[in-house]
């Protein structure tokens, strides 16, 4: 069975995308471009293109977005054997606009398929197979099953072995960040890798002085991955701590997804055998090329483009 997991696995909720045309308002839309994004499928088909086995599950309406998106994750090379297309259930759908130069997004996920995931609908073996199992905050928020499967998922893989990355990623229209502390904090300690920004964390601890948050992170057994520090990251080992800067962009289109981006090249640079420090170097390379493209996902880079850009010595040493 362990030959046939990919390495990395995730899961959570992928909705059906629509946005307006060169960044007009929905009000005043004539068409929409139709596309999907999701956090943990993004970090899919990141790690994919990046050349890592990968698998995405979890639950879609079988309905013709539910397929659209099967369709386009399988097409990317992202194992979806353990998905599922509920019929009778929705897909969630979300709109994206810009108002007045700000992003704003809108779901209708309310008792999506993804809603109803259950800790019953988890293939144990699978999870237990893999070598990283990869969740977000959002699976935990969107309802209280769904949280219940992501504790079990992660619980099977602590027993299995298998290492648990942890990205909060915290939505506060899903839920309060008082009930998200009660349900972060917690998985938060049962990580190997956790992965906050650094405004999640000022929300999470209730400060914003940075001694204060690396002190409770040290305590936690995680590998912790702070980003957006600065224009830095910082990686906390073993009580220690080490500043990475980030990759600068060359231009600035959508930072839709660069968090995303990032996690697919720190995860494909630790299953290719990089220290944490190096694969925060390859996450901060795939999550500039991402924000240079409209969408969630379509922007992610092939290895030849990050590993170009990672062999530049100028940057390294910067």
């Amino acid at each position: 069975m362990t030959n046939e997991v990919p390495d990395l696995l995730t899961f959570g909720e992928t909705m059906a995308l629509f946005m307006p045309q060169e960044h007009r308002g929905l009000e005043g839309a004539a068409a929409l471009e139709q596309g999907f994004g999701g956090a943990e499928s993004n970090v899919a088909i990141g790690a994919a293109r990046l050349g890592c086995s990968v698998g995405w599950f979890g639950a879609l309406g079988e309905d013709p977005f539910g397929r659209a998106i099967f369709k386009q994750l399988r097409g990317e090379g992202v194992d979806v054997s353990e998905a599922r297309l509920t019929p009778g259930e929705q897909t969630g759908l979300m709109f994206r606009e810009t108002v007045a130069g700000k992003l704003a997004v809108h779901y209708y996920r309310k008792h999506s398929a993804a809603s109803k995931m259950r800790p019953e609908h988890l293939n144990l073996d699978y999870i237990a197979g893999c070598r990283i199992l990869h969740v977000t905050g959002i699976t935990l928020a969107i309802s209280v099953s769904a949280r219940e499967t992501v504790f079990a998922a992660v619980a099977a893989a602590k027993k299995a072995g298998v290492k648990v990355s942890f990205d909060p990623n915290l939505r506060l229209k899903l839920w309060t960040i008082e009930e998200a502390r009660r349900v972060v904090l917690p998985l938060a300690e049962q990580a190997d890798y956790f992965l906050p920004g650094w405004d999640e964390l000022k929300l999470l601890y209730e400060t914003d002085n940075l001694d204060e948050v690396k002190t409770k992170l040290k305590q936690l057994n995680a590998v912790c991955i702070v980003k957006g520090v600065d224009d830095t990251t910082i990686v906390i080992e073993n009580g220690e701590s080490q500043v990475v800067p980030f990759y600068k962009a060359d231009k600035v289109v959508d930072t839709v997804g660069a968090g995303d981006g990032f996690c697919s090249g720190f995860l494909t640079g630790l299953l290719k055998g990089m220290n944490p420090v190096e694969a925060v170097r390859l996450g901060s390379i795939s999550g500039s090329l991402v924000v240079q493209m409209r969408g969630d996902w379509e922007a992610l880079p092939d290895w030849a483009s990050v590993d170009q850009r990672l062999s530049d010595k100028a940057w390294v040493e910067r």
